[in-house]
């Protein structure tokens, strides 16, 4: 089959090759890892957190909560960086949005059937178009990994794009869930589909049901970034969610995205970790002693 979403594929010279990127990985962490490993690095990455609650049992008064200790960190550590975004279920947006009360802290939601992309394209885009109306600042919505295995990218492609334009102005970040990829060849062609399909984000992973990130899948979707940057000139942020909790773990992150797209990336407007438990660690880490504060 060839048509145009097999030709933006075919023309991509990401190396693909699972045991030359884990190779590849292995040297940057070795060669790198010690200089990042700081205080200062921990206080930026603290600064790239979406700060997330995906339960079955978040409800109005536990998500309130939630976005309260975040107006509270102001407070408390005011010589420290907030946050990037609070993230929750679509439902919750509109709580998210009234309680918040820190200016530099964005509203995200999941939407488009989270976290299996399995229901309907009109109710998709409906979610998306309801989380944006109730003012959701950025979208993070699953790549449809049946449709790309059927090898039906049309419908694929069409369903992102469609979701971009619900999204209106607030950013769209494509979760990729790369534990059902598995290998770096679909990584790859996932990351360019979805790169040109409008995506203003790559994300690794849902963190339900999969394994989640990896720093094999952070350095082919960093690889792709930079591809896609260097022939149209657009710059697209990177998100580690799933299973990054420790300091060490996020400063391995950060060290992949600093060697392969460089120090325009280490912003939290091109940077993000998905985390719930990675916020008390970092902030104990800065600190010095054992902190619960999220």
């Amino acid at each position: 089959m060839s048509d145009k979403y097999h030709h933006i594929i075919e023309e991509s010279k990401v190396v693909a090759d699972d045991a030359a990127v884990s190779a590849a990985v292995e040297k940057i962490i070795a060669e790198h890892f010690d200089e990042n490993n700081n205080a200062d690095v921990y206080k930026f990455l603290f600064n790239t957190i979406d700060l997330t609650t995906l339960n079955a049992t978040d409800s109005n008064q536990s998500v309130a909560k939630f976005v309260g200790r975040v107006n509270a960190f102001d407070e408390e550590y005011p010589q420290l960086k907030n946050v990037a975004a609070i993230c929750v279920y679509p439902c919750f947006v509109p709580i998210v949005r009234a309680v918040l009360e820190v200016a530099d802290v964005e509203v995200a939601s999941v939407s488009g059937g989270f976290p299996s992309s399995q229901t309907f394209p009109e109710v998709k885009i409906a979610e998306t178009s309801l989380a944006v109306e109730a003012g959701a600042d950025e979208i993070d919505i699953v790549f449809n990994v049946g449709e790309y295995l059927d090898d039906d990218y049309e419908s694929l492609c069409d369903e992102i794009q469609e979701q971009k334009e619900a999204c209106r102005d607030s950013l769209l970040k494509v979760i990729l869930e790369t534990g059902a990829l598995k290998h770096a060849e679909d990584i790859r062609n996932a990351s360019v589909l979805s790169l040109y399909s409008g995506a203003n984000f790559l994300k690794t992973s849902t963190g339900k049901g999969y394994p989640g990130a990896s720093l094999e899948a952070a350095y082919v979707m960093a690889q792709c970034i930079k591809e896609y940057y260097e022939k149209t000139g657009t710059k697209v942020g990177f998100k580690a969610s799933g299973g990054v909790s420790t300091t060490e773990d996020a400063v391995k992150y950060y060290t992949v995205i600093k060697e392969v797209l460089g120090e325009e990336w280490l912003t939290n407007e091109l940077f993000r970790i998905g985390a719930s438990r990675l916020a008390n660690n970092l902030l104990s880490d800065i600190v010095g002693e054992e902190i619960k504060f999220f």
